[in-house]
């Protein structure tokens, strides 16, 4: 069980850490969170949310599943999501993705990986609407990325479209839905040229975003 007592370690210090530089930090922490980004991402162990954007705890609020994906019979995701907007008041929601993902992997490359399987359906999905453009890329390593950017643009439109986020945009708030993704290689978030403040604008945002793709 050491590899267990280290993380009882790494806690510790890291704790110690933080507390010597501010004090009070995690006395007000407790007390409430009021982040300002809710980040939907992959659960990908190689993609920290806030220690890429380099937030601290509170800063960030965050909903992970593999690759990214969002759907709207997904109560889990959803109920983040509503929970972010109508409680934490969140202004900004990020779609971000990454380069190498094993889920999108698995589609592009036709592997069975088991009960996963049926949550990637989704991202054969977005396989097959695109599938002149995948085409078009050739070698399998250009299609990964290609179909993991698509990814993130596909989600962020469903993002978009979920009741959450068109009531909250008819209540006037102020909401902003982005698409980015993370290169595993450089530790770089690219934004994808994509961002949606209205119901007016998804079908032009997600048009601009794909012509970006080239």
């Amino acid at each position: 069980m050491q590899e267990i007592a280290q993380l009882f370690a790494n806690n510790r210090a890291w704790s110690t850490g933080i507390q010597q530089r501010d004090p009070e930090f995690f006395h007000k922490l407790s007390r409430q969170q009021s982040p300002e980004y809710l980040w939907i991402g992959c659960s990908d162990s190689r993609v920290p949310a806030n220690e890429i954007v380099g937030m601290m705890p509170g800063e960030l609020f965050v909903h992970r599943n593999i690759a990214n994906v969002v759907v709207p019979t997904d109560l889990n995701c959803l109920s983040v999501m509503q929970y972010a907007v109508d409680v934490l008041h969140v202004r900004h929601i990020i779609v971000c993705g990454h380069y190498g993902c094993g889920g999108v992997r698995a589609v592009v490359e036709d592997e069975r990986v088991g009960l996963a399987d049926n949550w990637l359906h989704h991202i054969r999905d977005v396989r097959e609407k695109h599938a002149v453009r995948l085409a078009a890329r050739g070698e399998p390593a250009r299609k990964l990325d290609l179909l993991c950017e698509l990814n993130v643009i596909e989600q962020v439109a469903n993002v978009s479209r979920t009741t959450v986020v068109l009531d909250a945009w008819k209540r006037g708030h102020e909401l902003v839905v982005h698409g980015w993704i993370y290169g595993l290689w450089d530790g770089q978030l690219r934004d994808l040229q994509l961002t949606v403040a209205g119901p007016g604008e998804i079908g032009v945002a997600l048009e601009r975003a794909l012509a970006a793709l080239g």
